[in-house]
């Protein structure tokens, strides 16, 4: 009668820490940040440009910066608290990494009153 194969191989099963590493690049993991941006925002305003993300990885933390664009007038605390938490809750989701900061710029407020503006320029 030929020994069960499977009875070895539990007995000499490799840990998981032994077995090797994951390294997510950077910049995988600032398109999880910009991405993560894009869904807590509202919208983005027209001809605004979508949020951009930069993220600093060391070992399993990433400190992300998220420049964006907003309509005015908005509660641009309430949407950069709600691009903060998104962010930090998505990237430790898919990216497995801890968040302990998210810096959220604002780059330009679009006005309906600038848009018009910029259109008669065009014309």
């Amino acid at each position: 009668m030929a020994a069960d194969p499977t009875a070895h191989r539990a007995t000499t099963e490799i840990a998981a820490a032994v077995r090797g590493a994951t390294t997510i690049a950077d910049r995988v993991v600032a398109k999880i940040a910009a991405r993560a941006a894009r869904e807590a925002l509202t919208h983005v305003p027209e001809g605004g440009s979508a949020p951009q993300a930069t993220v600093t990885v060391h070992h399993d933390h990433a400190r992300v910066r998220v420049a964006l664009e907003l309509d005015y007038p908005c509660d641009i605390g309430g949407q950069c608290r709600a691009v903060r938490r998104h962010v930090a809750q998505r990237v430790e989701a898919l990216a497995g990494m801890a968040v302990p900061e998210v810096d959220v710029q604002v780059d330009r407020l679009h006005s309906v009153h600038t848009r018009r503006e910029a259109q008669g320029r065009l014309r």
